[in-house]
């Protein structure tokens, strides 16, 4: 598994306007839903009872949310850059602007541990994160996630 076949160029954005945890929950479903086919309602209701479970900050102006959804075939993630940091319920009280939300078949198990343990560790990495911040094409953001890790399977 690496990130290229989790995350197809279309899912990666850049946003401006997002000014809360609860627009951003939206502003994914909007971005998921027709990669999905799944309705915005039901991943953004998917999205918010994950993270009434606890949040997906995980520091460092990271956010990683995910969610089960039934209908989904296979594991595929969302990649959102802020322009602006907001307010995430992070576990170091950071704001957040690099946001990789990861979706799951419900019947999905290893495969979604293992999609989120990829995740985790690629956006660990302080040197990509950087790199992301200084860029604003989302082709060469895509082109960062996915080729950073395809470097460091090697």
């Amino acid at each position: 598994m690496d990130l290229a076949s989790l995350l197809h160029p279309q899912a990666v954005h850049i946003f401006a306007d997002v000014s809360s945890k609860k627009r951003l929950i939206q502003t994914i479903s909007e971005v998921a839903s027709p990669l999905t086919g799944i309705g915005v309602s039901e991943i953004s209701s998917a999205l918010l009872e994950r993270e009434n479970l606890g949040p997906t900050g995980f520091g460092k102006g990271v956010a990683l949310p995910h969610a089960r959804l039934s209908g989904l075939s296979g594991v595929m993630g969302v990649f959102i850059k802020l322009d602006r940091a907001i307010d995430f319920d992070a576990v170091d009280r950071q704001p957040v602007d690099l946001i990789f939300a990861l979706f799951a078949p419900e019947e999905s198990g290893t495969e979604h541990l293992k999609a989120l343990a990829l995740v985790s560790r690629t956006l660990r990495d302080p040197i990509l994160c950087e790199k992301l911040r200084a860029n604003s094409d989302p082709v060469t953001l895509h082109a960062l996630l996915t080729e950073t890790r395809a470097t460091q399977a090697a």
